[in-house]
């Protein structure tokens, strides 16, 4: 059975990249930021997972992204130190693309039952306006290769048992690429007749196959850290070339399905942690996310004039200042897309309750509340006009800022060092302004009025108190 329907929509109602400023996106010819905070990827592959309840969780969260491992790649109970992680399923509650026959997998066959739940899965996102990363492949750290599918040890289809986990996801993998493409063509004509996703070839295929290109720290000797000099938190790592050349591959063959087909879909490429200039060598890449990313991920790749995204963080404890923080600064950087791995989702706790799972993160509630407010900000801005911008800033006293400016308005994202108001000093075109300062925290307004300059170089000063803030200014 094929769930395929050939749909031959505008291409407008796809999601794409906005044609005015590929920084953000259109759908339905609409200009939008994506901004979410989503479960740990197993929705689909875990049978005990309610995604009826999580789907709406984030629906009414006012959110409008979830990513999505669709089969190569899930975890066992107790993996990265996650106490309830749904890509873990329990013993019987796995299911995935292929069939298995004698607890074998025939990784030529099909399972349909796993494809019902993934369309049911994919038409209620859409349903509840929510967007979701097809995440094709993820590198298996080492100790995840021996109970996946594509390990010889695991199927019928003849693969050789002694292939290593760091050449699986290369062209260097014997007949593994064979399946490998079967998947991912199945996968994309599956999903094609939907408007509402995008493709991630792999998820972290630095963590298998990687070049260490820095450590990040300078200030810290190898003698101070010891052992942990190398530790993935220290040390920018990129995926090696043959990792890129694979990647390469399967991009093509998304690309050639979609030829056939009626939608063409947005390709993400999983660059790195925390930063990197990219290589830009793939034409097929609309989207560049990073993980656990800092600012300069966008800065840095501002001028390939494409999407660039955040779509995982976590692995810094549990405040929710930390996330929210690390949204504010990446979006106010020029980033078009924010996921937040939010552990608060949990088999039972689709809601998002989950806030005293053990996880080396955090996620609920009210950072969802928080970062909806982030979303709502940036979507009431003219995302065609939107662009990073500090050449009206002169110095800040007091605060760390980031700015941006759209035809109409001016905005500065201020995050307080200290409880006294900051100093801003502002470069601009004479004349009235109006001033609107937003609570980011709460999203309500903290003060509205008129200001006059008078001169090119004038001083703002922020309301006091040392929650974060952001200020828009509009000359009337």
């Amino acid at each position: 059975m094929c769930f395929t329907v050939k749909l031959f929509a505008q291409n407008n109602q796809v999601l794409q990249l906005l044609p005015k400023n590929p920084h953000y996106f259109m759908y339905q010819n609409k200009p939008t930021v994506i901004v979410g905070s989503g479960e740990h990827y197993g929705a689909v592959l875990n049978l005990d997972f309610n995604y009826d309840v999580y789907l709406k969780t984030l629906q009414n969260d006012g959110l409008n992204i979830t990513r999505l491992f669709v089969g190569a790649y899930y975890e066992k109970p107790g993996a990265f130190g996650i106490e309830r992680n749904t890509l873990a399923p329990n013993e019987g509650s796995l299911v995935l693309p292929w069939k298995k026959i004698n607890e074998k997998y025939d990784l030529s066959k099909w399972n349909e039952s796993y494809f019902e739940r993934l369309h049911d899965f994919i038409k209620k996102a859409g349903q509840a306006g929510i967007f979701v990363e097809i995440t094709l492949f993820s590198s298996y750290y080492n100790n995840g290769w021996p109970y996946h599918p594509f390990n010889g040890l695991n199927n019928i289809n003849q693969i050789p048992i002694n292939i290593p986990f760091d050449k699986v996801n290369t062209l260097e993998n014997s007949s593994i690429l064979k399946f490998q493409e079967i998947y991912v063509r199945k996968m994309v004509r599956e999903l094609n007749q939907y408007n509402h996703i995008y493709f991630e070839i792999q998820n972290e295929p630095w963590a298998d196959k990687s070049d260490t290109v820095l450590i990040l720290n300078d200030y810290i000797s190898k003698e101070e850290l010891k052992e942990d000099w190398n530790d993935w938190k220290n040390t920018l790592q990129v995926p090696s070339k043959t990792s890129a050349k694979w990647h390469q591959v399967v991009s093509g063959w998304i690309v050639e399905e979609e030829e056939l087909l009626g939608k063409k879909h947005l390709i993400s490429h999983n660059i790195a942690n925390f930063k990197f200039p990219v290589s830009v060598t793939d034409p097929n890449i609309s989207i560049y996310n990073f993980h656990y990313a800092h600012p300069d991920a966008v800065s840095l790749n501002y001028g390939i004039n494409k999407a660039i995204g955040f779509n995982e963080t976590g692995f810094s404890g549990r405040k929710n200042d930390t996330y929210r923080r690390q949204a504010w600064r990446f979006m106010m950087s020029g980033g078009g897309l924010f996921g937040h791995l939010d552990l608060s989702f949990s088999v039972g706790h689709e809601d998002g309750s989950d806030v005293e799972n053990k996880a080396p993160g955090g996620g609920g509630p009210i950072l969802r509340k928080q970062l909806n407010i982030l979303k709502n900000y940036l979507q009431g801005l003219n995302l065609s006009t939107l662009k990073p911008d500090k050449t009206f800033l002169g110095h800040v006293q007091g605060a760390f800022t980031f700015s941006m400016k759209d035809a109409l308005s001016r905005v500065i994202y201020i995050e307080p060092i200290l409880p006294e108001p900051a100093k801003i000093n502002l470069i601009i075109p004479v004349g009235k302004y109006l001033i609107e300062w937003t609570d980011v925290i709460t999203g309500e307004k903290i003060k509205t009025g008129k200001m006059k300059f008078s001169q090119t170089q004038m001083q703002l000063v922020s309301p006091e108190g040392v929650n974060d803030k952001i200020v828009k200014l509009t000359k009337l």
